[in-house]
């Protein structure tokens, strides 16, 4: 999976996490001690944003990365785990 992909993913979620939360961009920064604009940078994705500032975003909004598979297992791969 293309790594510029997974960022917008993250921004994505992490825009969709605040809206639901009902707070502004403003608000987000000023929980997670940074700019507006800093926010905005991690809403789009953005790959110039350092890890620490995702991590001050998650952390506002109660929440945490979890790594999980890009693509669902096969029927192949999952055959026996039935038996």
């Amino acid at each position: 999976m293309d790594h510029e992909l997974i960022s917008s993913r993250l921004g994505q979620q992490i825009r969709t996490r605040r809206i639901n939360r009902g707070l502004t961009q403003l608000q987000l920064a000023e929980l997670a001690t940074l700019t507006r604009q800093k926010v905005i940078a991690v809403e789009k994705g953005s790959l110039s944003v350092g890890m620490g500032a995702y991590a001050r975003v998650l952390a506002a909004l109660d929440s945490e990365f979890e790594v999980v598979p890009a693509v669902l297992p096969t029927l192949d791969e999952i055959e026996g785990m039935f038996e």
